[in-house]
């Protein structure tokens, strides 16, 4: 039977990714590897982090890449736009690790151009018979859709107040949890690697949780 494996929040942490990687085992003729979003910022390692996605992309068919907010954040700084907080919240760590001293940064740095393409190329939302995938959370009632982007990159309170039923459970990261945040309709998976926690992967449909330290 197909699987799926989520695998929640990186943030830079290359090492994690690479512990947790070893641990599974996604079958390249059938399985399906989503990541949750928020790869990079916070953590040393942003730019080894996409480099290893962009080299399970080469290996495996059916790797789905989310969008998570700090990615956002970053390209609007690389448009040039002051209002986001792209710097504050681990966008100088991000920038060290392609080489540009944090006191430098500015947003005339460029990005390898396939690491541009990358978060050019992140989706919003993916869902499969199993669940519905998004980094932070879902608008209750509402159509994947016409789901608002401040939900689907941004939601927190109001999106784990809620007790709505999509119809399949939603699997979210963002909202980091000392262990995976197992509810009725949804299922959280941000460990707080970054934060000494745990990087979690969830394999669907064997409901089973692979961790590795950071």
């Amino acid at each position: 039977m197909a699987k799926t494996f989520i695998i929640g929040d990186i943030h830079g942490c290359h090492q994690a990714l690479v512990d947790l990687w070893a641990k599974i085992s996604p079958d390249p003729a059938e399985d399906t590897v989503v990541f949750l979003g928020d790869y990079i910022d916070r953590g040393p390692a942003s730019r080894q982090v996409v480099d290893e996605i962009l080299a399970i992309r080469k290996r495996l068919p059916r790797v789905i890449t989310l969008m998570g907010n700090h990615e956002q954040m970053l390209l609007s700084f690389l448009e040039g736009r002051e209002e986001t907080p792209f710097l504050e919240v681990g966008g100088q760590e991000t920038l060290a690790s392609y080489g540009l001293p944090p006191q430098g940064a500015n947003s005339s740095f460029e990005l390898p151009p396939s690491h541009l393409n990358f978060f050019r190329g992140l989706i919003p939302f993916w869902q499969n018979q199993a669940a519905i995938y998004v980094h932070a959370g879902l608008a209750p009632g509402r159509p994947l859709a016409l789901q608002p982007k401040s939900w689907l990159l941004w939601a927190r309170e109001e999106f784990l107040k809620s007790d709505y039923d999509f119809g399949k459970p939603v699997i979210y990261g963002h909202t980091p949890f000392p262990s995976p945040n197992i509810e009725k309709h949804r299922i959280g998976i941000d460990t707080g690697a970054v934060y000494g926690g745990y990087l979690t992967c969830l394999i669907l449909p064997d409901m089973e949780f692979v961790q590795a330290t950071a």
